[in-house]
């Protein structure tokens, strides 16, 4: 396994600020995800209904509710999860005594979510529909009968201290939309039901200790983001990643290897939500993928700390909304393609800490002096900060020929013209699309021309 890496010491302002906000488990964020998901994320929730004069406990409480009744469900679900929790040093959980279950701390009651839930209410008019116990520094576990909860929609639990396993019955939540479990002591494989959850379309399971491979179904679910980070997850990222509808993915800081998947699904003017994409400090391996330059809303990609090497594909100068780009801290090498320059929009570009023989001035004019690219620690002759001359001398070179790419002019597919289909340059021996890719009698480091619909 690789040895871990340092995070970053020299990435610019406006990445670190960036990077901070998405991989830091920040409590009251609000992240405009669409409008799938409520308008707050970890915050405070919109006001619901007066807790205090849930008539249906009341009556509930004084007529002796059966043990099926819905009422009596959900207190026995509430009841489990602080019976579960064996410490609560602020007394998060002291008021979640008696039959009123609307007044206890932390839980939110409203109206059924729809006629249907109306109908199992039985004679309720408010049901529990959401949990916010962020940052109460609970310890303890998540209990099966949180499947009695039969109308929650939301449940949030970050910065917490719960662990062990995520139960399966959350499967049974068919109205939850929000699921917040990041922060906290979890572990054991990707919790697989949550992703049989219906209405689920935000996933957090950020900095915990879950393990194991990730599913590709994770990204075949309607979810409008997927954050992994900062756990203990490995073995390859699933090719199903830019098939997925969410706008945010974030798989920092875990154990991934093999290869950054392909994109090739996506044409000029394909489809494709994602906005933003961390694949930072994992043990990736192989090329840049010339089709993530096809990737139609991209604004933050992050490919830094792995172990990637080859050329940079000119077609990442198609990215012209991208605004972070940061590459550093891998084993690319070749020159820098001059296009990365033109991009318009970036606000930080770098490259640092590779092995980089050549840069250009026209990076230097257009994007050295507004501060926002980063080229040291390379293998550029005449140019300060780069790597001792031995140690570029002793680097094994191009990484294999299906990392060489052809610089040239900025793709024709950029702009969505010529066909539908994106024409990319594919060095020899290059897979497309899982499958391996080769020419018979093709010269040693030629290039094919390959039409993608």
């Amino acid at each position: 396994m690789a040895r871990r890496r340092p995070p970053p010491f020299h990435a610019r302002v406006a990445a670190a600020v960036f990077l901070l906000l998405l991989l830091t488990p920040a409590p009251t964020s609000q992240l405009g995800l669409g409008a799938a998901i409520a308008a707050w994320i970890h915050g405070s929730p919109p006001a619901p209904p007066s807790p205090s004069t849930d008539d249906d406990t009341a009556t509930a409480s004084s007529s002796g509710a059966p043990a099926s009744s819905p009422r009596s469900q959900e207190y026995a679900a509430l009841q489990a999860l602080k019976a579960a929790v064996t410490e609560d040093p602020n007394g998060a959980l002291s008021s979640w005594q008696g039959a009123n279950v609307c007044a206890y701390k932390g839980v939110y009651c409203s109206a059924p979510p729809d006629g249907a839930a109306a109908a199992a209410a039985g004679a309720l008019s408010t049901v529990v529909a959401g949990i916010d116990l962020n940052r109460a520094n609970l310890r303890g576990t998540l209990p099966d009968a949180m499947s009695l909860l039969a109308h929650l929609t939301f449940l949030h639990l970050n910065s917490n201290r719960l662990g062990g396993a995520v139960p399966d019955t959350l499967r049974d939540l068919q109205y939850l939309t929000e699921l917040d479990l990041s922060n906290n002591l979890f572990s054991g494989p990707f919790p697989s039901s949550t992703l049989l959850i219906p209405s689920l379309v935000y996933l957090d399971l950020r900095f915990n200790a879950f393990s194991g491979e990730v599913p590709p179904e994770v990204f075949a679910k309607e979810l409008d983001a997927v954050f992994l980070n900062d756990n203990q997850f490995e073995g390859q990222i699933p090719d199903t990643l830019w098939g997925s509808p969410a706008t945010v993915i974030t798989l920092a800081n875990n154990h991934f290897t093999g290869a950054v998947p392909a994109a090739y699904e996506f044409g000029a003017g394909g489809g494709g939500r994602v906005r933003e994409v961390l694949f930072l400090n994992n043990n990736l391996t192989g090329c840049v993928p010339e089709a993530l330059g096809f990737l139609p809303s991209i604004e933050v990609l992050d490919l830094s700390y792995n172990a990637l090497s080859g050329h940079v594909p000119g077609t990442l100068s198609c990215l012209s909304g991208i605004e972070v780009l940061n590459l550093a801290h891998n084993q690319l090498t070749g020159e820098l393609p001059d296009l990365l320059c033109d991009l318009r929009r970036i606000t930080n570009l770098s490259v640092s800490f590779n092995f980089f023989s050549g840069i250009s001035q026209r990076c230097d004019r257009q994007l050295g002096s507004r501060g926002v690219f980063d080229f040291v620690g390379n293998c550029v002759p005449g140019r300060d900060m780069q790597r001792p001359q031995p140690e570029c001398d002793e680097f094994p070179g191009e990484g294999g020929l299906s990392c060489l790419h052809i610089p040239g002019a900025r793709p024709a597919g950029c702009d969505g013209g010529g066909g539908g289909g994106v024409t990319i340059g594919v060095g020899v021996g290059v897979g497309v699309g899982g499958l391996p890719f080769g020419l018979p009698g093709a010269a040693a480091g030629g290039v094919v021309t390959v039409t993608v619909p």
